[in-house]
């Protein structure tokens, strides 16, 4: 089976500008992670900070434990 696709250099020094710009991806790829994670616990405060305003005004139903309490 033959695999000219396949090329690793004698030189290993020829991987150093891929090892670079694979450290450089990842270091963007966790950095975006980070703000993503970051954005979305501030939505989610707001989130519940504007819905829980509503539900304050919500009655809230007896329980039946304390029905039957009584």
């Amino acid at each position: 089976m033959d695999m000219n696709f396949l090329y690793f250099p004698k030189d290993k020094t020829e991987y150093i500008p891929a090892f670079i710009t694979l450290v450089i991806f990842m270091i963007g790829a966790v950095a975006t992670m980070y703000f993503i994670y970051k954005k979305s616990k501030k939505e989610e405060k707001r989130f519940d900070e504007q819905f829980d305003e509503h539900n304050q005004y919500i009655p809230s139903k007896p329980n039946d434990d304390d029905q039957q309490n009584k």
